[in-house]
C-alpha cells in the first residue's frame, strides 16, 4: 500500500504513528490483563517484576554494547535501540503462549514480564532521546521507581474500585458491560499518566484486577476485549507498514541482523539467567523464557520517540528496529513449540485444563456454567455422579457430537462432551473448583486431596 507497493500512499507522520500506537498498546494491554489468571502469576511475581527491571537493564546495556562496539553505532544512538527492542511485545507474548501447552510458572512470568516492561522501556527510551546527556542515573532510577510504583497504585485503586462498582450496580443492557469494562482500563491509564506515574503499568494491573473479579457477563466482555486487541495489532501494523519505505532498508539490514543476534543469544539469555538465579528456576525454563523473548510491533512504534522528538539520523534507527524486529520474530515465534518439546516442557500427557464460562442467572441468584472437557482431561470416563458436586450444583445437559441429552447420574463423560451445570451463588466457585480437582486427579481427585490445579494441590 506504501509508496513502493501498488498503493503509492505517501505517509510520513511518525507522531500520528506514536499516538495511535500508545493507544493500540493501551487496549492490547486491557486487553492482555483480562485474560491474565491471578493464581498462575501470584507465585511468579517477584522473578517477573525482577525480569522487567533488572532484567531490561541488563539487556539494555548488552545490546547498546554489541551495537557500538559491532555495528559502529554511537554510544546514545546504540542506547535507544538497546532500550527500544528490550522489551518483549504483550502482543505477541500473550498471543502465541496461550496456545502452547507450558507450565504455569512459565507462562506466568512471560505474561507477566511483558505487561510490565513496557514502562520501564519507554522511561529509557524518553529520557536516551532527550537532547543532551543523560544526568545522574541514579536520578533517572529513581524516576523508573517512581513512576512504576505510581501507575501500579493507581492500577490497583481503579481496577478494585471499577470491579465493586460493576458487582453491585445493574446496567441497563448486558452489552454495556464489556464497554464498561474498558473504559475502566482506559480509565486507569489516563489517571496513571496524569498522576506522573506509569499508565501503562495501571492499565495492565486494572485490567488483571478486572478480569480476575468474577464479573457479569464475563464471555461476552472476554470477546470483546479480544477483538478489541485484534483490531488494535491490525491498526498498528498498517501504520507501520505504511511509515515504513522498503527501499531504504537494504543499507540496514545487516546492522539489524548484527544487533538481533546479540540481542536473541546473548543479551536476552544473560538478562534471564541473572534475573531469575535467586529464584531457582530450573535450566530448561531458563532457555524457554531465553527464547520466548518476542518482539512485536511495540518496540517498532518506541522507536517512533527518537524521530518525533528530533534525534539526529532516526530514520537510521527505526529502520533498524524494524528490519530486526520481523526477521526475529519470524524466526522465533514459530519454533517456540518445537523447542518446548525438545526441553520437555509442556508434555502431551499432562492433564488439560478446562474451559469454563460463567453467565450469571441474575434473577434466580445463580450462575451456569459451560464446561467444555478437552483433549487430556481426566474427566475423560467418570460418571456423572462420581463428579460429586456440592449441594446446589448439577449436571443438567450434556452435548456431544452435536446431540444434547440430559445426563443419567451413571452417565461416562467422554472427551468433547460439553456440559451445562447450573450453580447456585454460594456454591458457584466450590462447584468450579470440584470440576477443575477433577479435571487434574479423575475420580479420585478428593482421594488426592486435590482442590483444583493451580492451587498446589492443598488438602481438602
Amino acid at each position: 500500500m506504501g509508496q513502493d507497493g501498488v498503493g503509492n500512499i505517501h505517509f510520513d507522520n511518525a507522531e500520528l504513528t506514536q499516538v495511535i500506537g500508545y493507544a493500540s498498546l493501551v487496549v492490547i494491554l486491557a486487553e492482555g490483563g483480562l485474560g491474565t489468571k491471578w493464581k498462575e502469576i501470584r507465585p511468579v511475581l517477584p522473578s517477573a517484576a525482577v525480569l522487567a527491571t533488572a532484567g531490561v537493564a541488563v539487556s539494555v546495556g548488552v545490546t547498546a554494547a554489541g551495537a557500538h562496539y559491532l555495528v559502529g553505532l554511537e554510544w546514545r544512538k546504540a542506547l535507544i535501540i538497546g532500550a527500544v527492542v528490550s522489551s518483549t511485545d504483550a502482543a505477541a507474548v500473550f498471543s502465541v503462549l496461550r496456545k502452547i501447552p507450558l507450565p504455569a510458572r512459565v507462562t506466568g512470568t512471560l505474561e507477566a514480564e511483558s505487561g510490565f516492561n513496557d514502562a520501564p522501556v519507554v522511561i529509557l527510551v524518553v529520557a536516551f532521546s532527550q537532547a543532551g546527556p543523560v544526568e545522574h542515573w541514579y536520578v533517572l532510577l529513581g524516576t523508573i521507581a517512581l513512576e512504576l510504583a505510581l501507575g501500579a497504585a493507581i492500577g490497583l485503586a481503579v481496577g478494585w474500585f471499577g470491579s465493586w462498582g460493576l458487582r453491585h450496580v445493574a446496567l441497563p443492557a448486558s452489552g454495556l458491560y464489556p464497554i464498561a469494562v474498558l473504559a475502566i482500563a482506559v480509565t486507569a491509564y489516563a489517571a496513571g499518566a496524569l498522576g506522573h506515574g506509569s499508565g501503562f503499568m495501571a492499565v495492565y494491573l486494572a485490567a488483571m484486577v478486572l478480569g480476575n473479579a468474577k464479573l457479569p457477563h464475563w464471555p461476552a466482555t472476554r470477546g470483546f476485549a479480544e477483538g478489541l486487541g485484534w483490531i488494535a495489532q491490525i491498526g498498528m501494523f498498517v501504520l507501520l507498514g505504511l511509515l515504513v519505505t522498503p527501499h531504504e532498508l537494504g543499507g540496514d539490514f545487516w546492522p539489524a541482523l548484527v544487533i538481533g543476534l546479540v540481542l536473541t543469544m546473548v543479551a536476552r539469555p544473560l538478562s534471564v539467567v541473572l534475573s531469575l538465579a535467586p529464584f531457582r528456576v530450573p535450566p530448561a525454563e531458563q532457555t524457554l523464557m531465553s527464547w520466548a523473548g518476542l518482539r512485536g510491533a511495540v518496540p517498532i512504534i518506541l522507536a517512533t520517540i527518537p524521530m518525533v522528538n528530533g534525534v539526529s539520523d532516526s530514520r537510521h534507527i527505526f529502520n533498524i528496529v524494524f528490519v530486526l524486529v520481523v526477521v526475529y520474530t519470524v524466526v522465533q515465534g514459530p519454533t517456540l513449540p518445537w523447542l518446548a518439546r525438545l526441553l520437555r516442557l509442556g508434555e502431551a500427557g499432562e492433564a488439560a485444563d478446562l474451559g469454563i464460562e460463567s453467565a450469571p442467572l441474575e434473577r434466580l441468584r445463580g450462575h451456569l456454567l459451560s464446561v467444555s472437557v478437552p483433549e487430556g482431561s481426566r474427566m475423560h470416563g467418570v460418571e456423572v455422579n462420581e463428579l460429586r458436586l456440592p449441594a446446589g450444583a448439577a449436571v443438567t445437559l450434556v452435548v456431544r457430537e452435536g446431540t444434547s441429552f440430559v445426563p443419567l447420574p451413571t452417565t461416562v463423560l467422554r472427551h468433547g462432551d460439553e456440559l451445562l451445570v447450573v450453580a447456585t451463588d454460594p456454591v458457584r466457585d466450590a462447584a468450579e473448583r470440584r470440576l477443575r480437582a477433577v479435571a487434574q486427579g479423575g475420580k479420585l481427585a478428593g482421594w488426592l486431596g486435590l482442590d483444583g490445579p493451580g492451587t498446589g494441590g492443598k488438602a481438602r
